[in-house]
């Protein structure tokens, strides 16, 4: 299970949580312009915008988890197991395999509103990368400095919605993750009054009370509460060290340990990596569960009118800074 969010400050920020109980070797990778997209029912994409973001490297082609593109535009593809529906090939439509949907959307868009206009044809197919890799149960988080979207493929059609929080974890639907947040709209960042009874005394015995009742556990639905409740009422300054700080401690309030989340095997749920994105600079940060330092890799020092991406794989060793 994971969770994405969006941050504004000065610049503009997207990442996201990879929980899951094992890795599939991801890396930042990095697509220059001119690296040909071969889509499997849409020909080829030659040129294009530049995008970072962190991938499985099949045979040299990217398959993205998320990423955001040169002109700022970001998107992210969450678990959505149970509700995602793809369907076949249909005539007159651009019909997109779900593991081509990041790069054919930032490959093409600089805005919300020009993937907006993309997806009005677009037929999102089950076509599998491989026979080793079988289509992945996917919801997606698209967005620029301005708006952000949600995408969900399901029985009834392509749904997008309009996303005003900037956040997406998994299950149920965005519609009735949206209508949950209704009962937290007592929440509050600051001390609660006594609306209990005027006939009552109560003691406000510690800080933070005007949050009693934001959820904690690992659920998709009580992240989701949590992160938008953090993202919403966080503050930080406009410095790219303050932003990127704050940025992981957003995400970090929803992060999840070895042993919290069992799973049928035996294995546990853990968050593998966390994510943010400058997407105004290019700059995509990382910390991994066994490197809490953060990483980064900028796409500007790479040559993005290549033709072949160029990846890096996470730093895993755990750097510890001693001062004595």
């Amino acid at each position: 299970m994971c969770t994405a969010a969006t941050y504004k400050t000065k610049d503009f920020y997207f990442g996201r949580t990879l929980d899951y109980e094992f890795s599939y070797g991801e890396e930042i990778a990095v697509t220059p312009r001119n690296y040909p997209f071969v889509f499997r029912h849409m020909g080829t994409m030659d040129k294009h915008y530049a995008m970072i973001g962190m991938a499985h490297m099949g045979g040299g082609y990217p398959l993205y988890y998320e990423a955001a593109n040169e002109k700022g535009l970001a998107m992210a593809g969450l678990n959505f197991v149970g509700n995602a529906v793809f369907g076949k090939v249909q005539e007159g439509k651009e019909n997109i395999a779900t593991f081509e949907f990041i790069p054919w959307i930032l490959g093409k868009c600089a805005t919300v509103q020009e993937a907006k206009k993309l997806l009005e044809n677009i037929n999102l197919v089950d076509t599998p990368f491989a026979e080793q890799f079988p289509t992945a149960s996917l919801h997606w988080l698209i967005a620029d400095e301005t708006e952000a979207i949600t995408v969900e493929s399901v029985a009834e059609g392509l749904n997008v919605y309009e996303n005003p929080v900037g956040v997406l974890t998994n299950n149920p639907p965005f519609d009735k993750q949206m209508f949950l947040l209704n009962q937290y709209q007592g929440l509050s960042p600051k001390q609660p009054q006594n609306r209990f009874s005027d006939k009552l005394h109560f003691d406000l015995y510690s800080r933070g009370m005007g949050a009693i009742g934001l959820p904690g556990d690992l659920s998709s639905t009580s992240r989701f509460a949590k992160v938008a409740f953090t993202k919403m009422n966080a503050v930080s300054g406009d410095s790219e060290e303050e932003s990127v700080s704050q940025f992981f401690h957003i995400l970090g309030s929803v992060e999840q340990q070895r042993g919290c989340c069992e799973l049928p095997n035996g294995s546990y749920e853990i968050t593998i990596y966390t994510s943010c994105c400058n997407t105004t600079k290019g700059i995509y940060y990382y910390t991994t569960y066994t490197n809490r330092q953060i990483s980064a890799v900028d796409m500007h020092h790479e040559d993005l009118e290549a033709d072949t991406v160029v990846h890096y794989p996470m730093l895993q060793k755990e750097v510890i800074c001693y001062q004595n």
